[in-house]
């Protein structure tokens, strides 16, 4: 059986432990990225199974039905850049493990470096001492300041406990799902969506990017937030208004953002205008890069491979592709 792994762009995987499930399979590990179809194809034709680097790479129709060799598609957690129809009516089943109780720390932690950064203004900080010209300007202290996380999941539930232990006040916000659990539990949730965005020092956003999470976050919600609060978003742009936190950011509410992710991915290009804004703090997407976290996710991913191969599949997206 033949496996291409996608997108690890610095050949991490095979020195993994969990890269040993796939002992016993002819494996290719590409770590360039492509994005042109026809390159795609002309790549993928001969192998049956492809293991994607979370959303790095697009599966669409016209790639699918190109690949008459292509039994399986493993991943691991939400797959909006997966056509699940196509995959369906080419017979390619798509496996992928939702993990709805992996503790979410790479994430998390990234977000509240994120956080920290954001409110001390690190990175001008160091630019400056590398300059010779000492400090720059005044940080903020998180105790006694007020974070709003956007969105009752297992990260910000994680960031919510980094934000007590640093003695902030923590309001939440989410779908009306959320706002009840998190009553629920006790939590203190924002009288309304506007005074949610417009108190808090910093707002962070942790939602799953699904259709109807398109564009939750409108150019509104930002201009309610202070002149002088942080907006911090790790989980998808795509939840974002498209345009609207450059703008905002042009317009000076909110002062400041910390972003992890962008709406085309990978930039490979200089001076991209919100990367390189004056006000932003940019991350190549890493929020959920490290050994642990991919020696985790890839543990299921081979393994979801693994069992495809021995005739069990699981983690099926699809079965009705089996029959």
């Amino acid at each position: 059986m033949k496996v291409a792994v996608l997108d690890d762009w610095f050949d991490t995987l095979r020195h993994l432990p969990c890269f040993q499930h796939l002992d016993g399979f002819d494996v290719d590990v590409f770590t360039d990225h492509v994005t042109d179809t026809d390159a795609l194809v002309e790549r993928l034709k001969p192998y049956d199974a492809i293991t994607l680097f979370r959303e790095r790479t697009a599966i669409t129709a016209e790639l699918v039905e190109q690949l008459p060799n292509l039994k399986l598609i493993s991943q691991r957690s939400v797959y909006p850049h997966i056509d699940i129809e196509a995959c369906s009516k080419h017979g390619v089943l798509v496996c992928s493990n939702l993990h709805g109780s992996t503790p979410p720390y790479a994430a998390a932690e990234h977000t509240w470096a994120l956080i920290m950064a954001g409110m001390r203004d690190l990175p001008a900080q160091m630019s400056s001492l590398q300059k010779g010209q000492w400090q720059i300007g005044v940080g903020k202290t998180l105790h006694g300041r007020t974070l709003g996380l956007y969105g009752y999941g297992r990260i910000a539930k994680q960031v919510a406990i980094y934000a007590k232990a640093f003695g902030m006040k923590v309001i939440w916000w989410g779908s009306e799902d959320g706002r009840a659990r998190a009553l629920a539990d006790g939590e203190t949730v924002a009288s309304n969506r506007h005074g949610f965005f417009a108190d808090p020092d910093v707002v962070s956003v942790h939602v799953r990017m699904k259709p109807e999470t398109k564009g939750l976050i409108t150019s509104d919600d930002l201009s309610a937030m202070r002149k002088d609060a942080l907006f911090v978003n790790t989980s998808r742009a795509g939840l974002i208004e498209k345009d609207a936190l450059l703008s905002a950011l042009n317009q000076g509410r909110p002062g400041k953002a910390a972003i992890d992710v962008f709406d085309q991915e990978p930039i490979t290009w200089a001076d991209d205008e919100l990367a390189c804004h004056k006000n932003i703090i940019a991350t190549p997407h890493i929020g959920f890069v490290t050994e642990d976290e991919l020696e985790l996710q890839f543990s299921d991913i081979f393994e979801q491979v693994k069992a495809f191969h021995q005739g069990a599949p699981k983690h099926m997206i699809n079965p009705e592709v089996l029959g």
